[in-house]
C-alpha cells in the first residue's frame, strides 16, 4: 500500500482513531511494525529510560549535555504539553507538522498488514514506530528515549539502544504494573537486556530487583546515589557531582540532585558503550542550560509569578511541596494560589496530602478545576476529596481558563464555589500562582499564558486519552 498523503490535522485524526484500541501492553505489534518499515531502530543506539518519576528530567539533562557536545540526538519526551509534535524531537526541536504528517502516513501504510497477524497497533505503538522511522531518516547520532508505561511490555522496549536506565520506582499505574513497589520494579527493570550497560537511581526495595535483573542478564550496573546538594536559588540548584566538582543545574527542586546524578552516570555508560563521549566542560554547560517546560517552570505573566509543575502522583507532589518551601525566600510576597487538577485514576488523597505538607502553601487559596479529558476528576469531587484528605478548603471553578483568570486576579470565573460552603473570594491576588496536579492542566495553562507561534496547540478534537 502506498503511503497516504496526509495533512497534519489528518495525521492527528488518524492517530486519535487508534485510541479506540486503548492501551494494550505487548511488543509483538511494535516489532512487526518496525520489521515492515525495515527496522529503522537498528540504525542508531542510545539510552532507554524507565522509572516512576524523573524520566523526563534525566532525558532533558542527558540531552542537553549531548547537544553541548555537538551530537545530533533524537528524543521522545512525554507526555506533550501543547502539541503532539513535542513527543518527537531532534536537537531539542519538535518535528515540523509536514514531516510528522508524512512519516505518519508511511507508518499507517503498513499498519493494516501488521493488524492481520498481530491485531490493531495502538496509538502509542504507532507513535513509537513514527519516532524511530523519523530518527533513522534524519540520521541522528544517537537517541534518548523515554519509556511510556512500565518497561517490560512498553512499545519503546522493542528498541535496545545499549544503555538501560531505571531512574527510581514508586507506586503509580498500579492497575497495570502491580500493587507493590517490587512488582512495578520488575516491570521497569525488564528493559535491561543482555549486552546492555545499566544505570539506576533506585533505592530498596526496588534496587534489589534492578540488581537481580542486571545479574541475570549479565549487564554491568551502576547505582547512582543523589549528588550532594550544595545550594539552591530561584532558578536552579548546585550540586557536588563526582569528578566534575560543584555543578550548576538549571532545573528547580532538590530532587534534581538525584536526576542529575543518574544523567551523569548515563553519559558515562554511553561513553563506555562506545556510543557518545561528553567531556567535563560540555556536561557543565549542558546541565546549566537545561530546560524542562512544565516541570517547576517559573514564569512571569502580567507581573505575576506563575509556577507550572505537572506533579501527578504523591512522589511528584512531595517534590513540588519541598521545592516550594526551598524557593519561598526567592518568591514574591502575597498569598499564594494553587490551581489544581488531578486525573480520577490517580492517588488524589496522596497528592493532596503531599501538597498540603508544604509550609509555603499553608493558608494558600486552592482552586480545583478540570481539563476537558475523560479521566479528569470533576472539580467538585476533587475539592471534596482535597478537604477530606487535608482538612483545608478549596474552591471549584470548572473551566481551567476561568480558574487561571481567577488565580491571576481576574475574578471568580464561572461556577466558583467552595467545598466547605464559604467561597474563596479573591484573596490570592498578588501572590504567586502554582498550577499543578496534571500535565493536561499545565499544558493548557502554558498554551494560554505563554503562546508560542512555533508550538500552536493541536486542532480539536484531538485528545491525549489513550497514550502514556
Amino acid at each position: 500500500m502506498s503511503p497516504a498523503r496526509l495533512s497534519y490535522p489528518e495525521a492527528l485524526e488518524a492517530l486519535e482513531s487508534r485510541g479506540r484500541f486503548g492501551i494494550h501492553l505487548g511488543l509483538s505489534r511494535t516489532r512487526a511494525l518496525l520489521a515492515e518499515l525495515g527496522h529503522p531502530e537498528r540504525s542508531f543506539r542510545g539510552a532507554l529510560i524507565a522509572g516512576t518519576n524523573g524520566k523526563g528530567s534525566v532525558l532533558a539533562l542527558t540531552g542537553a549535555a549531548l547537544r553541548a557536545a555537538g551530537y545530533r540526538i533524537g528524543e521522545t519526551p512525554k507526555p506533550h504539553l501543547v502539541t503532539y509534535r513535542e513527543r518527537l524531537q531532534i536537537d531539542g526541536e519538535p518535528v515540523d507538522p509536514e514531516t510528522f504528517a508524512t512519516v505518519t502516513g508511511e507508518v499507517l501504510a503498513v499498519a493494516d498488514r501488521v493488524a492481520r497477524r498481530h491485531g490493531e497497533p495502538t496509538e502509542f505503538e504507532l507513535l513509537t514506530a513514527i519516532a524511530f522511522r523519523w530518527f533513522a531518516e534524519s540520521g541522528v547520532d544517537l537517541a534518548v528515549v523515554e519509556v511510556g508505561l512500565g518497561g517490560r511490555l512498553d512499545a519503546t522496549h522493542a528498541w535496545d539502544g545499549g544503555v538501560a536506565v531505571v531512574t527510581n520506582v514508586s507506586l503509580d499505574h498500579t492497575d497495570r504494573l502491580g500493587l507493590t513497589v517490587e512488582a512495578i520494579a520488575r516491570e521497569k527493570a525488564a528493559i535491561i537486556m543482555r549486552g546492555d550497560l545499566a544505570v539506576t537511581g533506585a533505592r530498596d526495595p526496588a534496587l534489589g530487583i534492578v540488581e537481580r535483573r542486571s545479574r541475570r542478564v549479565g549487564a554491568p550496573l551502576v547505582v547512582a546515589p543523589p549528588a550532594p546538594l550544595r545550594g539552591f536559588d530561584r532558578d536552579g540548584i548546585e550540586v557536588e557531582l563526582g569528578r566534575l566538582g560543584r555543578v550548576r543545574v538549571g532545573l528547580r527542586g532538590r530532587h534534581q540532585a538525584a536526576n542529575v546524578a543518574v544523567a551523569d552516570a548515563t553519559l558515562d555508560a554511553l561513553e563506555a558503550a562506545g556510543i557518545a563521549r561528553v567531556n567535563a566542560e560540555q556536561r557543565r554547560a549542558g546541565y546549566a542550560a537545561v530546560r524542562w517546560p512544565g516541570r517547576l517552570e517559573l514564569v512571569e505573566v502580567a507581573g505575576r509569578e506563575v509556577l507550572l509543575d505537572g506533579a501527578h502522583n504523591p512522589a511528584g507532589a512531595a517534590s513540588l511541596a519541598q521545592a516550594l518551601d526551598d524557593m519561598a525566600p526567592f518568591l514574591g510576597s502575597g498569598r499564594p494560589t494553587l490551581v489544581l487538577a488531578v486525573m480520577a485514576d490517580k492517588d488524589v488523597e496522596g497528592v493532596s496530602r503531599a501538597l498540603a505538607g508544604s509550609a509555603y502553601l499553608a493558608g494558600a487559596r486552592v482552586i480545583a478545576t478540570a481539563p476537558d479529558v475523560e479521566r479528569a476528576l470533576p472539580p467538585e469531587q476533587l475539592a471534596a476529596r482535597w478537604t477530606r484528605a487535608t482538612g483545608l478548603s478549596a474552591e471549584t471553578i470548572a473551566e481551567p481558563a476561568d480558574a487561571l483568570d481567577a488565580a491571576l486576579g481576574g475574578g471568580g470565573g464561572r461556577g466558583a464555589g467552595s467545598s466547605d460552603g464559604r467561597g474563596g473570594g479573591r484573596g490570592g491576588r498578588g501572590g504567586p500562582v502554582i498550577v499543578a496536579g496534571s500535565l493536561y492542566l499545565v499544558g493548557l495553562a502554558r498554551a494560554l499564558l505563554l503562546p508560542d507561534p512555533s508550538l500552536q496547540p493541536d486542532p480539536p478534537p484531538f485528545k491525549r486519552e489513550s497514550i502514556p
